[in-house]
């Protein structure tokens, strides 16, 4: 079986392709060959798997030679980020709009000359959801809601939901899209989106740096640890089209937690000095874009896949701990949880 995860080297979809390979199976069927496009170098764990192959660019540029390439599944994660999408709009655009059609072009092409089409999972984002004069935003948004995306970053998501439908409905691939709930705790350093601070009130403490909370304490979002996320995406991959329902995009699990109870979990997790760490200062740009996300979200027809969101951000956080240890190949601790003494 002959896999292509975009975005391949990022932190999803990195952690995506370690379980892959740890599994050898995906649908039943024996995992030859996965190739990781994205614009950094993929970590060196996978490229020293031999079935493994890492490629480096923006996915315009490899577009073309992929429509004489063979492959059995795609995981198309490769995106720029909310921050960045409002920041530039043509990054954006190229970036998540137009990368997104040629990938799917070059997937018809195959079918076009013979070939059995591609199955693709598309990482859409809970971003699609937002406030509209006419169409008022629910407290809890499902499966079922209308998106009416207020970002850039949403609006393109919403867009390449609709290519990955149409085109799968003329047959090019078996496609389906899973709107992914912020994941967190992510490791490494911020990046340019708006959710960003999400992962930042946890991790930096842990590590002994002061974080910036630019949100107030009361904001309430969905969000998703990275095993559970990745765990969903195979779900999602491994459902049969019955199973999956229709060709619309489905919503990932999440856990719905305001920022003041992801803090009180950090407290309980690695005690007082290290939540002493976070301090709130209000960043107009990222609170306008976050207030135009929803406050919480129901995901039923995950559920029905066995997808079930965490209950207990503790937990998540303690998952990170563990990750970061598991990482660690010397002696001593961490750099990543040196605020735990």
């Amino acid at each position: 079986m002959h896999l292509l995860i975009t975005g391949g080297a990022g932190f999803v979809g990195a952690r995506l392709a370690r379980t892959l390979l740890q599994r050898g199976t995906l649908d039943g069927r024996t995992i030859t060959r996965v190739v990781l496009a994205d614009m950094a170098p993929a970590p060196a764990d996978l490229l020293a798997d031999a079935r493994v192959e890492g490629r480096v660019g923006p996915l315009l540029q490899h577009c073309e030679a992929l429509r004489d390439e063979a492959f059995d599944g795609v995981f198309h994660l490769a995106s720029a980020v909310s921050g960045e999408c409002e920041a530039d709009f043509d990054l954006g655009l190229r970036s998540n709009l137009d990368s997104t059609r040629a990938l799917l072009d070059a997937l018809r092409h195959r079918v076009n000359h013979g070939a059995a089409p591609a199955r693709l999972v598309f990482s859409s984002s809970v971003a699609v959801f937002g406030p509209d004069a006419a169409v008022p935003m629910p407290a809890i948004v499902t499966d079922t809601t209308l998106p009416t995306p207020q970002t850039s970053y949403g609006i393109q998501k919403h867009i390449c939901e609709h290519l990955v439908a149409d085109y799968t409905r003329k047959g090019y691939i078996d496609g389906r899209s899973a709107r992914l709930m912020t994941v967190t705790v992510r490791p490494g350093r911020p990046n340019g989106a708006a959710s960003s601070f999400f992962s930042g009130i946890i991790r930096e403490p842990l590590a002994g740096v002061e974080s910036v909370c630019p949100v107030d304490a009361s904001v309430s979002h969905p969000v998703s640890s990275p095993q559970r996320t990745v765990d969903g995406l195979i779900a999602v991959y491994e459902a049969s089209r019955d199973a999956y329902g229709g060709r619309t995009a489905l919503n990932l699990p999440g856990l719905n937690i305001t920022v003041a109870q992801m803090l009180a979990a950090l407290e309980a997790v690695a005690g007082p000095a290290v939540r002493a760490r976070v301090r709130f200062e209000r960043d107009e740009r990222i609170a306008g874009i976050v207030a135009n996300w929803p406050t919480g979200a129901r995901a039923d027809r995950a559920a029905a896949l066995g997808l079930l969101p965490e209950t207990d951000f503790a937990d998540i956080i303690r998952q990170y701990i563990a990750d970061c240890r598991a990482a660690h190949a010397g002696p001593g601790v961490p750099d990543a949880l040196r605020g735990l003494g």
